[in-house]
């Protein structure tokens, strides 16, 4: 498959922008390399390098790194709680808190939003989709959940990817009211979870190690809720009291250092996602949004 750099639609504006990847150049050697698939099965896929990472990002010196890396990615930092001298390494950075109202939520009980900062892929039906992003790979439900009876009760259902670059906001949050179950750890690898990744292998999201919850909703049915860790992300910290009724919009955890992913996936019948983002998914380009904004309605 032929490399190309990495195209998205801003959704605010309906511009098609190139996506800043940090470490472009090694993705490439890895995924698109035939001599890039040693050093990726032996080291780079392998938990001890991204733990390793991840305590280098949790030192006080880390926090050097932190003025360039707001430079090249362009991030708006007036948006953060924190001011740049306040942070006490890279990862209180990179999993940094927004102040009160830089996202607006979309609080219509009948509204679904993104539960992240990131580009959106949806497909209605995986079983069906012949696209881009997973033609000729196996992907199963039964071997993503690693529970045959969820994967057929979600057999046929809305399959929502929110895949969350290195320089976006880093903490997720719940897309509707409900009840939150505790969250299950299914271990894994620690793939690139990039979109140069996952076109090369949407299995990536059956190797990788990722934790889900249950969310029971009114009018969304019962949501399964994944966070996805990959390479150098040091952990998934889930921040939400198990057992207990939350609100849309508060927060349900974050991701240490790294790209990540949060998945969606609905019971069959129960979401409308909007067309927008159906459509550029069919045309093999994501859909950038923001955590609180709308991106589905209950299906009626």
């Amino acid at each position: 498959m032929e490399f190309n750099k990495i195209k998205y639609i801003e959704r605010k504006t309906g511009e098609i922008k190139i996506e800043k990847v940090p470490g472009e150049k090694y993705l490439k050697f890895l995924y698109y390399n035939p001599l890039g698939e040693l050093p990726l099965n032996l080291v780079v896929k392998k938990k001890f390098l991204t733990d390793y990472y991840g305590k280098q990002m949790d030192k006080k010196e880390s926090t050097k790194k932190i003025p360039s890396f707001i430079k090249e990615a362009d991030i708006n930092i007036e948006e953060a709680k924190k001011t740049i001298d306040q942070f006490t390494s890279f990862n209180d950075f990179f999993y940094r808190e927004l102040k009160d109202g830089a996202r607006s939520i979309d609080f219509d009980e009948n509204v679904l939003t993104s539960p992240a900062d990131g580009k959106i892929l949806v497909f209605e039906n995986l079983e069906k989709e012949k696209e881009l992003f997973i033609k000729g790979d196996k992907f199963t439900l039964k071997e993503f959940f690693q529970d045959s009876e969820l994967a057929k009760k979600y057999e046929g259902g809305v399959f929502l990817i929110v895949r969350l670059a290195p320089i976006d906001y880093h903490r997720f949050h719940f897309p509707c009211d409900g009840k939150i179950g505790a969250s299950k750890l299914i271990n894994g690898d620690y793939f690139s979870v990039s979109t140069h990744a996952i076109k090369k292998n949407f299995r990536i999201f059956c190797e990788n190690k990722r934790e889900f919850s249950i969310l029971q909703t009114k009018n969304f049915g019962d949501i399964a809720m994944f966070e996805v860790g990959a390479t150098m992300v040091g952990g998934i910290k889930q921040s939400y009291t198990p057992d207990s009724f939350v609100k849309k919009g508060e927060e349900k955890g974050y991701f240490y250092f790294g790209g990540s992913t949060c998945i969606l996936v609905f019971e069959k019948d129960k979401i409308k996602i909007d067309k927008d983002l159906i459509e550029n998914t069919k045309n093999g380009i994501e859909t950038k949004v923001y955590m609180g904004e709308k991106i589905g309605v209950a299906f009626n």
